[in-house]
């Protein structure tokens, strides 16, 4: 795990691909807990250590994620995102050349995941859903591949993923949401950046992850 940032209230990391953020069902390993006994050996902490966790990444997504050391900073954190007031930037690696430079998108999602694991999603409102709002701009074009950069407005569930998919181009690797081929344990989206104000004292934090060495782009030839 390379660690981004850290200070006394503060922990950011750099997620690899196929590792929770926090606990679910089955049981396996977290970034949390990484964090936990990171801290704890660290600072020769007795006892448990505070890990809050103010935001998701996916499993099968890498990039920046930010923990709390404190209640106080979560709660900070938690309210900056609640309010919108946090920029996130990601990366997406799409099937298919994308047409346009760029867009605002709207959809609308459901709060819920189907039976599949899939949250559902229209570009009309249906009972129950929530309207996603992202844009999109493409870097570059190649190989019947696009590599977009992406900023979501609203933090829903999957949003990314099942939007881009709503457009007709899947994330690379996603197989949850109609991608051709992969795995499913890693897909071609990496929270690249992520822009908040400090907890205390409110100063701009900038904190940035590059795409891990595996990262799909540039298409190979034959690929």
């Amino acid at each position: 795990m390379r660690i981004l940032y850290e200070d006394n209230h503060l922990l950011a990391v750099d997620k690899p691909a196929g590792l929770l953020a926090q606990g679910d069902r089955t049981g396996d390993a977290t970034v949390a807990d990484w964090a936990a006994a990171y801290l704890k050996e660290r600072y020769a902490k007795p006892g448990n250590v505070y890990i809050g966790l103010v935001h998701r990444l996916d499993r099968p997504v890498s990039g920046v994620l930010l923990l709390a050391r404190t209640s106080k900073a979560a709660r900070r954190l938690s309210e900056q995102f609640r309010a919108g007031q946090v920029h996130k930037t990601y990366l997406a690696v799409v099937e298919g050349e994308v047409a346009s430079a760029g867009a605002e998108e709207r959809a609308w999602l459901g709060r819920a995941a189907d039976g599949g694991g899939r949250t559902p999603a229209a570009t009309a409102f249906f009972p129950g859903a929530r309207e996603a709002v992202l844009t999109w701009r493409v870097r570059e074009r190649a190989r019947g591949a696009t590599l977009l950069e992406v900023e979501p407005v609203t933090g829903r569930r999957h949003q990314i993923r099942t939007q881009l998919a709503l457009l007709g181009h899947p994330v690379a690797g996603d197989l949850k949401y109609g991608a051709r081929g992969g795995a499913g344990r890693s897909i071609a989206l990496h929270a690249w950046r992520l822009v908040v104000n400090h907890p205390i004292g409110g100063a701009p934090l900038r904190l940035e992850a590059p795409p891990p060495p595996d990262w799909p782009w540039p298409p190979r030839a034959g690929a």
